[in-house]
């Protein structure tokens, strides 16, 4: 039998049903249960992504209002040296990129997306399980991210107002609720164009957001003059020192990991658009941890700026950078760069937090909900968390809500690797994915991999321990590595006997 990406590469494009058949398979499902054009594996015709579209990808997720305000508030609440944790934050990005590169390989390999890969480890129905999970963490996140893009436009909207509204409801005043449904009617139209449009809408955000602020940063450094390196060496000194400052320094690259995390378990969901391996790991390397030190370079010299020149050293830095803008007296540079912060926090959301659920809301009963409707649903949904954001679930603070959900992804993504690389060495049939027969590799008993989730839903106690537990707060930056780490550990005791048995090669 042919390697799938080896075989579809000499091929015209060829539709999904004929392309499985090509395979030497035969799809033994019920009509529907398991299958539609939006799970299928996607053709070698229809893969046109290559290294710049997955960089994009990592830099709209990197770019973010939310992004840059987590970075922000890891340098004035981590406790250590402004410089060790851009060290931190550093330092995560090349494990991303590391993590990507082993949970993205199997969707390029057979072109499917994280919904149908879960179904190796999980069943094909007990896949079901993670999936709803993984979509209902991407709607909070949608409802978060929403939120902050909606900041940016209320930013433009203000610098040509001369009297705001000052009445609030929830939070937001008039101008607030204005730019939040914008955003969101904005959100979903493009998501509705498709994929190819929103890789063009990728590929020009990314980009533009530098250029800004880069802008941004000459703006400040030139009212602050001389006095901006100095304030870089001393603003974020902390107080800890010792084994504290090395826990704190660890702490932030895990928080990092964590923000990263639902992109990471997904990434399949984009790594399938990829022509090969080679091109994913080039858009990861430079989308990662050379674009992301980046921003992390320009956050720390924006928010150490905008402290001495707008603040007077008077008490807490700006992280908002839409607050930061705000301040700066240029209505011109505040409108441009309110539409590039919106633009570039629209990216993170379609990337991190639209599309993965929509795949794995499709996967519950793909006979009804296609991936449309299911982006649907998670608009309508992470509307509703989004209008909470600053009422409720903001006042958790952006770091705690990170690790929160990072700790719930954490363990499914250990199972992923363990289950691919260490129990199925790489091995798995397209076939037996979409079959619900109970001879399937991947049926197990009924369908359900009792086995797995409860390894799953074990190593989640421990990582959401870590976070919520308060004689564990030190570990709350570790929350998603324990998760990892402890998901692939008890998956690989219940399961080592198992899928010996199910494949018949030695481990």
């Amino acid at each position: 039998m042919d390697h799938p990406e080896t075989a579809g590469s000499t091929r015209e494009e060829l539709p999904a049903h004929q392309l499985l058949h090509d395979y030497a398979y035969t799809i033994r499902t019920k009509e529907g249960e398991l299958y539609n054009d939006d799970l299928a594996p996607v053709p070698a015709g229809r893969r046109r992504w290559g290294w710049f579209e997955i960089f994009n990808v990592w830099t709209n997720d990197v770019q973010s209002l939310a992004g840059y305000t987590l970075a922000a508030s890891l340098f004035i609440t981590a406790g250590i040296s402004g410089w060790w944790v851009f060290a931190a934050i550093i330092l995560a990005g090349f494990f991303i990129m590391l993590l990507v590169n082993l949970s993205g390989r199997p969707s390029v390999h057979y072109g499917v997306p994280y919904a149908v890969i879960a179904r190796t480890s999980m069943g094909v129905f007990g896949a079901r399980f993670p999936a709803l999970l993984r979509g209902i963490v991407g709607m909070f996140w949608y409802g978060a991210q929403t939120y902050f893009a909606s900041t940016a436009v209320a930013l433009a909207i203000n610098a040509v107002l001369t009297d705001p509204p000052s009445a609030t409801f929830l939070g937001m005043n008039g101008v607030g609720w204005i730019s939040y449904i914008v955003v969101t009617i904005f959100q979903v139209a493009l998501f509705m164009r498709g994929m190819d449009w929103i890789a063009r809408f990728l590929n020009f955000a990314g980009p533009a957001v530098y250029v800004v602020m880069i802008l941004l940063l000459i703006a400040i450094w030139a009212q602050a003059g001389g006095e901006l390196l100095g304030a870089v060496g001393t603003l974020f000194q902390g107080e800890k020192t010792g084994g504290a400052a090395v826990l704190a320094f660890f702490g932030v690259a895990g928080t990092m990991i964590a923000y990263f995390a639902a992109v990471v378990v997904n990434f399949g969901d984009f790594a399938r658009f990829t022509r090969s391996t080679r091109q994913m790991r080039r858009g990861n390397l430079l989308g990662l941890p050379v674009s992301l030190t980046l921003f992390t370079f320009l956050s720390l010299f924006i928010t150490a700026g905008a402290y001495i020149v707008y603040q007077d050293g008077q008490g807490d830095p700006l992280v908002n950078p839409a607050d930061i803008v705000g301040q700066v007296g240029n209505p011109w540079l505040t409108i441009i760069a309110a539409i590039t912060f919106f633009l570039a926090t629209v990216g993170i959301n379609l990337v991190a937090n639209f599309i993965p659920p929509a795949y794995d809301l499709a996967n519950l009963l793909p006979s009804r909900i296609s991936f449309r409707t299911g982006g649907l649903i998670t608009a309508a949904i992470g509307f509703v968390i989004g209008a909470l954001w600053v009422a409720a679930i903001g006042e958790m603070g952006l770091p705690k809500f990170v690790d929160t959900l990072g700790a719930i992804l954490a363990p499914l993504y250990g199972i992923l690797v363990c289950d691919y690389y260490v129990l199925r060495r790489r091995r798995l049939d397209l076939q037996h994915m979409y079959s619900t027969s109970p001879e399937g590799i991947y049926y197990f008993t009924n369908g359900w991999n009792t086995r797995a989730l409860a390894a799953g839903a074990l190593a989640a106690v421990f990582s959401m321990a870590a976070v919520w537990v308060p004689a564990l707060t030190q570990l709350g930056g570790f929350a998603w590595v324990i998760g990892a780490i402890l998901g692939a550990l008890f998956h690989w005791i219940a399961m080592r006997n198992h899928v010996i048995a199910s494949t018949g090669e030695e481990h």
